[in-house]
């Protein structure tokens, strides 16, 4: 439900954005506030994608899925990355044409403030998803709010630009254009990486392994713990093994209710 709140959210203020400044784009004659815009509409697929993603992956395990359908919040992510992708090449592609045939750029107060406003909109989404993500621990909305922070940067230095421009002799906004798809790129490059490698089985984080081993080992009677295996069905559904090793002299009963009381612990705290 947080994650769908969040998808909704990010659906409205986006679409909501794409619009402001797409008019501001027209309005200025500016390819880099027109890539920004578009790059707000990338966001409005990426929570459509999120919000399917996430309505997906609370379907329940059945005969077929054993361990959940959790894995469909990284498809989702791959789909993102997809558009994101696409939105950088093209904003890259009209930045090049705006270099060879530079137009002027309109100025306009109220343009700086349209895009102000966008950077204080993005700002609130950002903590938004941080706080939500607190709360449930997502590595999507962990993304979702960077994304924002990320948009931020973007639009501030388009803002920056503009302003920066109307006191030179020649057009920079292609060149603004150029940083503005470049930067869509690398955000781009980093959700692949993000969504890429759970779906390939990459190795668990260290430091909560580190932390398995020293809550298993906390307890006197297990003398030492290997085969520590992790298994990731997706965010919040992660699943392990491991064997422990206790002392041949302990009563075999007394050793299960040791381990039993290890995993409780360890569920409790890490989940």
């Amino acid at each position: 439900r947080y994650g769908m709140l969040s998808s909704w959210v990010a659906i409205v203020c986006n679409l909501l954005l794409f619009t402001a400044k797409f008019i501001l784009g027209l309005l200025s004659g500016s390819i880099a506030i027109t890539g920004d815009a578009f790059n707000n509409l990338s966001d409005v697929g990426s929570g459509v994608a999120t919000f399917i993603g996430f309505k997906a992956a609370a379907a329940p395990a059945d005969e077929d899925h054993p361990f959940g359908h959790g894995r469909i919040e990284y498809i989702s992510g791959l789909v993102i990355t997809f558009l994101v992708f696409l939105v950088g090449v093209d904003v890259v592609k009209s930045a090049f044409g705006k270099i060879l045939h530079p137009e002027p750029v309109e100025f306009s107060l109220f343009v700086i403030g349209g895009l102000l406003l966008s950077i204080l909109v993005k700002l609130w989404m950002s903590a938004f998803n941080r706080k939500l993500d607190r709360k449930i621990d997502s590595g999507t909305l962990r993304a979702a709010a960077q994304d924002s922070l990320n948009d931020c940067i973007s639009t501030g230095t388009t803002t920056l630009g503009i302003v920066i421009a109307r006191f030179l002799p020649f057009s920079i906004d292609g060149y603004l254009g150029l940083m503005v798809g470049g930067f869509i790129l690398y955000s781009g490059w980093g959700l692949a990486k993000d969504t890429i490698g759970p779906l390939l089985g990459q190795k668990p984080d260290p430091e909560l392994v580190h932390r398995l081993y020293d809550m298993i080992l906390s307890y006197p009677e297990i003398t030492g713990v290997h085969d520590l295996i992790l298994h990731d069905y997706g965010p919040g559904r992660m699943m392990g093994s491991a064997h422990v090793e206790v002392s041949r002299t302990i009563d075999v009963m007394q050793a299960h209710d040791v381990i039993d009381n290890a995993e409780k612990h360890v569920q409790a705290v890490l989940h």
